[in-house]
């Protein structure tokens, strides 16, 4: 297929020699299940294949349970009716008069800079829309985003998304991010990417690291679901990132069959604090057409994080929420501790079961 070269560490490499087929795949893995098979011969016609050299480096040719592979062969299951009738029509809801932009909350916006990443997850929350097909946008749609970015002084914060706009070119990326640090009322930008996931070598490039070092801080939005991604080369990007002096954070997704237990949730976040990156958010999965066999229950959601609660401090607790059917925003979800109130004050129940009343 390919073997490590001297282009290896090349971002432009990996994206060039993405492997995109059915036979790509096929070749790679051993001991295909029949969901699988199954997913390589239809699936992948609804949902594209895309996987980088180094990110299928990473997963288990032999297992069928490796949290790689599950995250980038297609399954039966993503298609499979019986499976996915139980997902929302439109779970998300981002459109808007104005495409590519998102204003759902008061004081910030989303903005898909592209429909392309470099590995087409397949518990991606955009699934119907990346790769379909890899575009970005022009210079002709982006000015109506900026032009209401001006005229709404309320929005303080951008989010920069996609797919994954670290696959658009230097020059681009430059334009845009400076366009709209333009912008007076703008505080905030964060980038929405899991290239130092699945393309660690795009933090390689002194010239993106020299104009995050420029326009520092941005804040820069990865996506670790697994203790298993966090490798020497997803390390030394996200040391060079925070060498220009950009925080890193992650959010990652509650997966069942990847990371749906407290002991891999533990090491995840663990190896992410050691190497600088903040657990952000744990995403309860959406209900999105092609990625329902994924979901956990909300309560084994709650009692995973009720067991990361005093096993992990405080820095390396992300927030657990959700994002409501129809737009309608995320909302928080915490184990109960508060139990009621009693004679002298309040009941609480600590991270190992203890019934404490609390005086007032």
């Amino acid at each position: 297929m390919w073997k490590r070269d001297e282009n290896w560490n090349d971002w432009r490499w990996q994206l060039k020699n993405r492997i995109k087929t059915p036979e790509g795949l096929k070749n790679y893995f051993e001991n295909l299940t029949e969901d699988e098979k199954k997913g390589l011969e239809v699936a992948y016609k609804s949902f594209p294949i895309a996987v980088t050299p180094y990110y299928l480096s990473l997963a288990d040719k032999r297992d069928p349970s490796c949290p790689i592979r599950r995250q980038i062969v297609p399954t039966y299951s993503e298609i499979d009716p019986k499976v996915q009738v139980f997902c929302e029509p439109n779970a998300l809801n981002e459109e808007s008069e104005i495409p590519h932009l998102t204003h759902r909350y008061p004081d910030r916006v989303l903005v898909t800079l592209t429909t392309m990443c470099p590995v087409y997850c397949r518990h991606c929350m955009r699934k119907r829309k990346v790769g379909k097909p890899e575009k970005a946008i022009s210079e002709e749609e982006f000015s109506p985003i900026w032009d209401y970015i001006k005229k709404h002084p309320q929005i303080k914060e951008v989010l920069i998304s996609g797919g994954d706009p670290l696959v658009l070119s230097n020059e681009k990326l430059f334009h845009y991010i400076g366009e709209l640090k333009k912008i007076d009322h703008i505080e905030v930008i964060r980038i929405g990417t899991r290239t130092p996931v699945i393309l660690p070598q795009r933090f390689y490039d002194e010239g993106l690291l020299r104009f995050l070092e420029k326009f520092s801080p941005i804040w820069i939005v990865t996506h670790f679901n697994h203790p298993k991604e966090v490798t020497e080369e997803a390390t030394q990007a996200v040391e060079n990132i925070r060498k220009t002096a950009n925080p890193v954070l992650n959010q990652t997704v509650l997966l069942k069959g990847i990371n749906d237990n407290t002991q891999t949730l533990e090491e995840l976040f663990r190896k992410l604090i050691k190497i600088g990156v903040k657990p952000y958010y744990l995403f309860h999965c959406d209900p999105i057409y092609g990625v329902v066999h994924f979901r956990t229950t909300i309560e084994e959601g709650i009692k995973i994080v009720a067991g990361l609660r005093g096993r992990l401090s405080g820095l390396a607790q992300p927030t657990y929420a959700l994002d409501l059917p129809g737009g309608k925003g995320k909302v928080v979800i915490n184990p109960q501790y508060l139990l009621g109130k009693g004679k002298r004050g309040y009941i609480f129940r600590n991270y190992e079961g203890e019934i404490v009343e609390y005086q007032l």
